[in-house]
């Protein structure tokens, strides 16, 4: 009997220590599960840490790149950017598109006077120039320009022209009496402008026409600008986009002086001139070369030449994809032609919104 009840006890510690040893590993396993998470939040901390690290790192590194963009571009116009026209044109825009909107542009009233200014390193840093125009064609008197300077063609930008119609904040269209703007810029929204009775009145530019428009806050009348100019003088949009010709692109060439052109090894357009003497197939043999060499004569302009009878020199934009092309056609046009002179090697301009 008193064997039995041994036994008894001994089985009841033995359960209660099971049960006790049960415990101990629900408790440690437990503290184990709490540990895991713990550490598996530590490593999401450690994780979004290092996340966070790169990411700050990476927008350091942008930031870096872009104040280095800034100056960069801050050198190389220091001194400013000599345009045609009032602030808010189109050769700003075009500045704009190729050296980037922080840019200083010096306002010239003429061509002449942006050719002078820009080959002046005590006045600027260089110029920007309208060349040519898909509707209207080359502006002639801008290539005797260039010819007589001693600037260098150092890029391009290829402007898609937007005219609109700018009026004071708060104007609408049955306010409007008067439309000022460029004759050219009158004449190429003329579809549109002939939609209302307004008087059209011609002005000396377009951007001026806004200017005073912001100057004078007139509520009768309206101007046709650039998208520029109305974000300068603070006017609205009443009418974007509302010249008929929706492919009119204006192609500007950007220039510096020699000792300011650096060589670009990413070029793959020149700009050329040379003479041919007055015999028959001279022309030709010159062109001929010129597509031999396996070069794309994408512009051939002829001017007369001062003080000759009728003889001509020719304006070459030359597309090529390797420098030894046009080194090798270079090389032999001048024993074909008189007179070559390279304006500048410089990469090739895509089109951009004006």
């Amino acid at each position: 009997m008193r064997d039995k009840k041994k036994e008894g006890a001994r089985k009841k510690k033995q359960e209660t220590r099971n049960k006790e040893q049960g415990r101990r590993s629900r408790r440690q396993e437990t503290r184990s599960k709490k540990q895991e998470t713990r550490n598996k939040e530590q490593e999401t901390g450690d994780r979004r840490q290092g996340t966070r690290k790169i990411r700050n790192k990476k927008m350091m590194g942008k930031e870096k790149n872009k104040q280095e963009a800034r100056e960069q571009v801050s050198k190389l116009t220091a001194g400013g950017i000599a345009i045609q026209g009032y602030e808010g044109s189109f050769h700003q825009v075009a500045a704009r598109s190729f050296f980037g909107k922080q840019v200083e542009v010096i306002p010239c009233a003429n061509f002449r006077d942006l050719i002078q200014i820009a080959g002046d390193a005590q006045q600027s840093a260089g110029g920007i120039m309208a060349i040519e125009n898909s509707i209207a064609g080359s502006i002639l008197p801008n290539y005797n320009l260039l010819q007589k300077s001693r600037l260098k063609v150092v890029g391009e930008v290829y402007l898609s022209i937007s005219q609109n119609l700018l009026v004071n904040p708060a104007v609408k269209l049955e306010d409007i009496r008067e439309v000022h703007s460029h004759p050219m810029a009158i004449l190429q929204c003329l579809d549109y402008l002939e939609k209302y009775p307004w008087k059209l009145v011609e002005t000396e530019d377009t951007a001026l026409s806004a200017k005073l428009l912001h100057q004078h806050r007139s509520k009768h009348t309206a101007a046709i600008a650039s998208k520029l100019a109305a974000e300068l003088f603070k006017l609205d949009i009443i009418g974007p986009d509302i010249h008929t010709m929706k492919n009119n692109v204006t192609r500007f060439l950007v220039l510096k002086r020699s000792a300011d052109a650096k060589e670009d090894a990413k070029a793959n357009k020149a700009s050329v001139y040379f003479q041919t003497n007055h015999a028959k197939g001279a022309l030709s043999q010159a062109l001929t070369t010129i597509a031999a060499g396996g070069i794309n004569l994408s512009k051939l302009q002829s001017m007369p030449i001062p003080g000759s009878h009728f003889k001509y020199g020719f304006y070459a934009d030359m597309e090529f994809e390797q420098r030894k092309q046009l080194e090798q056609v270079l090389a032999s046009l001048s024993t074909l032609t008189n007179n070559v002179k390279i304006f500048g090697i410089y990469q090739r301009g895509k089109i951009v919104k004006g």
